[in-house]
């Protein structure tokens, strides 16, 4: 579970339960119902105004905050995957971003990406062929390819 917070995240963080007094009663904080009723296994913090990010492992029936590795990178190891900023241009947009790396530190890239680079490596390749055409012309044999 991911919340994108634009103030401080303190709602977020709030571990109050729901308290009654009399007739009224005041809501219970997001964290207290994460950790009590929702009770996802990692629960993440990512405050957008400064790019930080916090992840809590849902440790026996208590939120522990996860240390970040060597990376800078909050691992989610019953994933293999890693959670951290990434710094860089993304939908011809240059800000740090929240990003996914797979368990060794290679950055997964969203299908766009993966598309974008897919067609480099076909451009590629067909300015192969067309240089190993036109050497073939230039040696005399005309290609059957």
């Amino acid at each position: 579970m991911l919340e994108f917070v634009s103030g401080n995240g303190a709602e977020e963080r709030d571990r109050m339960p729901l308290l009654r007094f009399g007739q009224q009663e005041t809501k219970p904080g997001k964290f207290w119902i994460y950790e009590n009723v929702i009770r996802p296994a990692f629960y993440g913090i990512y405050k957008v105004t400064k790019a930080s990010v916090e992840v809590y492992h849902l440790i026996e029936n208590r939120y522990q905050l996860v240390a970040a590795n060597d990376r800078g990178h909050y691992p989610i190891e019953p994933l293999g995957v890693e959670l951290g900023i990434w710094q860089g241009r993304y939908q011809n947009v240059e800000l740090p971003w929240l990003r996914w790396w797979d368990s060794q530190g290679s950055l997964l890239l969203s299908g766009g990406e993966r598309a974008q680079q897919e067609q480099q490596r076909a451009d590629r390749a067909q300015q192969e062929l067309e240089q190993l055409r036109a050497q073939l012309r230039s040696a005399g044999i005309e290609p059957q390819l």
